[in-house]
């Protein structure tokens, strides 16, 4: 498959650029206190720098968690350096915590010695009963080790804002914009980036404005005074080495939307988006809403039912139609997908997998939903299945899903998730005329062949794929539908002789998309060896840097994108290593997956803390596979 083409810039400099010239910052408060905007911002002054990124936003599953408990923390994480990035970091070595909820949650992460900047307004005797701390931390050694640098942020912001006339609870909403002073004056940021972005989100409100401004202003000036000065380190973060070319830094939901748009004009079809509102999935919804000029529709349903169904009927008439959920929803949108399994249309679904089950962990990453797409409907219902890899990656994923369903007039599942969806990264924006049109089959001139058979229904030899009719097409009426049909005429038919033959003919269309993609590739290391990590969706930058970290070992990594049909020469690729390893947030499906239809037998990692995986533990668990292959061999001699 090759690296994704968002990281695909990176690897170019793995050499000349060392993966630990980085720094790992970690942002956390309150749901309340403005975190992950400060962290969006904070990555757009990186980016605007030139400085290579990765980001990971963790929201807190309650929408309103109570104040000051560890439950409502939201954090963002930052890892940025000369590049390769391709994860967010494992331990920070900057940690912002507004209140002591946010420092019970995130310093069992940070690194050992690494400085914490503390809102010492935060803690307050209720704030610190609230987080479950029996005795104030700054008092018991529980920092011992630590770089500590006390600022009384909500105190001085307030300060900073007074003579605009905001409430005390107005005031202390700038404290982010403060403390994002302080961190751009660490790294030797300039303000302008934030202050044009100030000045075009609130260019209404004169007094917000100006007081997140002056709040920005006053922290970069703290920052410089001589006390702050000589407690607080200048980071230097040299620009990355990036190709010439237009950047920008995007999220994996915005990547997805500018991919289905774009695949909208390679087909030159109307993308029509049919979704219902649930977490992770739904910043695609809000994102798309925003490209009707692109010639994007989109219409929020009353539920999940009825949005799949919408996007059918769109399909039906000509357009794309694409809907998206989580596992929940993709769940309930099983039936449907089955009835456009059976007509025969084209259907893109995009799940941003979350974890599970149930209701589970709302925003918290997993990578559980790939049974559900690969087995989870009812009879003998294939799909073609593929992931992608990074955020940036999700772009050209969006347009390959899209290139399957209109080729092979099937619904294809592209599988997110939570971590892709938020998480951002630079991105050279494409040069579109490198793109292949997407090509559906040809419309017949005649509604019935010689032979009898409908013309509706003659599909393609090799994609299987059927003619592409919008209705009200002169002389091409035909009939569709759910019920079985036959397989020459499309009428409705209960032989039994016939159904095997649609099931078969079903099977072998999904089966036919192998045909059509590139063979699977190994992203790092030797073709044959002693073992191979194999991984799929957002675990690439994580599996890479794992892998990259650990050259000297006789260790490869293989990123697969297209989960079902699996690549040709997957199984003959696999069989060159004395063991595969499979890390996966999961209990193992994919381990599972490449069991059944490879007949080989990895060995599972599953993770579903909710967290991405961290490198220095694949790290270990790379070590124990190799020390058990080097016992396996002494033993045999």
């Amino acid at each position: 498959m090759g690296p994704p083409r968002g990281i695909k810039r990176r690897l170019q400099i793995i050499d000349a650029q060392p993966t630990s010239d980085s720094i790992v910052v970690r942002l956390a408060g309150d749901s309340g206190d403005g975190v992950q905007l400060m962290g969006t911002q904070f990555a757009a002054s990186t980016a605007a720098a030139g400085s290579d990124f990765a980001t990971f936003p963790d929201y807190p599953a309650e929408i309103r968690a109570p104040a000051g408990t560890t439950f409502g923390v939201s954090a963002y994480q930052i890892n940025l350096g000369t590049g390769p990035i391709t994860t967010a970091g494992d331990a920070p070595q900057v940690l912002v915590a507004f209140n002591p909820a946010a420092l019970k949650v995130s310093l069992s992460l940070v690194a050992s010695g690494a400085l914490i900047l503390l809102n010492t307004d935060g803690f307050t005797a209720r704030n610190l009963t609230k987080a479950g701390y029996a005795e104030d931390p700054r008092e018991t050694g529980d920092l011992h080790g630590y770089q500590v640098v006390p600022i009384e942020l909500t105190r001085l912001t307030l300060e900073a804002v007074k003579d605009f006339g905001l409430s005390k609870s107005e005031g202390g909403r700038c404290k982010n914009f403060y403390a994002l002073g302080v961190l751009l004056w660490m790294f030797g940021r300039d303000l302008e980036t934030i202050e044009r972005w100030l000045n075009q989100r609130f260019s209404k409100d004169d007094t917000v404005r100006e007081a997140n401004l002056t709040a920005l202003r006053a922290g970069h000036a703290y920052a410089e005074t001589a006390e702050l000065a000589a407690a607080v380190p200048k980071f230097s973060v040299a620009p990355a080495d990036f190709p010439p070319g237009d950047y920008r830094g995007i999220r994996g939901s915005d990547a997805l939307a500018l991919g289905l748009a774009a695949a909208g004009e390679l087909a030159d079809r109307t993308v029509m988006f049919c979704s219902y509102p649930i977490t992770p999935a739904s910043p695609l919804l809000h994102r798309l809403a925003r490209l009707g000029e692109l010639g994007v529709g989109v219409f929020q349903a009353e539920d999940e039912i009825a949005a799949v169904c919408a996007a059918i009927g769109a399909s039906y008439a000509g357009a794309i139609g694409v809907t998206s959920s989580s596992g929940p929803g993709i769940a309930l949108k099983t039936e449907a997908i089955g009835l456009a399994i059976n007509a025969e249309l084209p259907l893109v679904i995009v799940n941003s997998q979350r974890g599970g089950p149930s209701t589970g962990l709302p925003t918290k990453t997993e990578q559980s939903d790939l049974y559900q797409a690969v087995y989870g409907r009812n009879a003998d219902a294939p799909v073609p299945v593929l992931a992608a890899s990074s955020p940036s990656d999700c772009f050209d994923t969006a347009i390959e899903a899209v290139r399957i369903a209109v080729r092979h007039m099937t619904p294809v599942i592209l599988l997110s998730d939570g971590y892709l969806a938020n998480a951002a990264e630079p991105w050279k924006i494409p040069d579109m005329a490198g793109y292949a049109p997407i090509e559906a089959n040809p419309v017949p001139s005649t509604t019935s062949g010689d032979d009898g058979d409908s013309v509706a229904f003659r599909r393609d030899p090799e994609s299987l794929g059927r003619p592409w009719i919008s209705p009200g097409t002169p002389g091409l009426m035909y009939r569709v539908g759910g019920l079985e049909k036959d397989i020459r005429t499309g009428q409705i038919s209960y032989d039994a002789e016939n159904h095997q033959k649609m099931s078969e003919m079903r099977a072998a269309k999904v089966q036919s998309v192998a045909d059509f993609i590139p063979d699977q590739a190994i992203e790092i290391g030797p073709q044959r060896g002693k073992l191979a990590v194999v991984g799929w969706g957002s675990t690439y930058g994580a599996l890479y840097q794992a892998v990259h970290t650990m050259a000297d070992r006789d260790v490869s990594h293989i990123h697969i994108r297209y989960l079902s049909p699996l690549p040709k020469n997957l199984g003959e690729l696999l069989a060159g290593f004395d063991r595969v390893l499979v890390p996966e947030m999961n209990m193992g499906q994919l381990a599972t997956l490449l069991r059944d239809k490879l007949g080989i037998d990895p060995v599972p990692l599953g993770k579903v803390t909710g967290q991405p995986f961290h490198i220095d533990e694949l790290c270990e668990a790379i070590e124990r596979e190799l020390d058990a292959l080097g016992s396996r061999v002494r033993d045999a001699v």
